[in-house]
């Protein structure tokens, strides 16, 4: 559990990825521990890639002692993501969970990466209910909300995917790498 730094998301930085692992309170966590990135979505819409895309960017780029769950080559999304909860439960149980997913917001905001203690509610934005997942949540606004989610992701730009996975992978590597 994290102390209540905040509960408000607010725009992702290094300094304040460090604060929120910093002030995080697990049973059994040990000072300096790194942290698990969970990167939750599905490489079959473009706008809900930004967690895999994630993930395959953090694997290329950091050494093999980050954990990483979810890469463009294996998927956590809506089928397997309890599944994989449990497995980083029962594998890194003092471990901090950094959770990384796409989310629909506001018209001004698309291509926005925020960060906030707590977990996140992977998707919320299109009528699903799947688990909570992670002690810190990194959220990148893919689009919009409106009457049809699915079609506002499936229509996003991929530069502005990979360029907000870019900063969430350079933001986490300067923190944990």
């Amino acid at each position: 559990m994290i102390k209540p730094l905040s509960d408000v998301s607010r725009p992702l930085c290094p300094a304040l990825l460090g604060q929120l692992l910093d002030n995080c309170e697990k049973p059994g966590r040990t000072a300096g521990a790194r942290p698990v990135v969970l990167c939750i979505g599905t490489d079959r819409i473009i706008g809900d890639c930004l967690g895999p895309l994630t993930g395959s960017l953090l694997m290329e780029r950091a050494d093999r002692s980050l954990d990483v769950y979810g890469t463009l080559q294996s998927t956590v999304h809506a089928c397997n993501l309890e599944k994989t909860l449990f497995q980083i439960k029962k594998e890194h149980p003092t471990s901090t969970v950094i959770a990384v997913d796409a989310s629909l917001g506001r018209r001004c905001r698309p291509g926005s990466v925020f960060v906030r203690a707590g977990s996140l509610k992977p998707g919320m934005g299109v009528s699903k209910n799947l688990p909570e997942a992670g002690d810190i949540s990194i959220t990148g606004i893919a689009g919009t909300q409106g009457s049809q989610p699915w079609l506002t992701l499936q229509t996003v730009r991929l530069s502005m995917i990979m360029a907000m996975a870019e900063e969430i992978c350079e933001c986490i590597l300067e923190v944990c790498g």
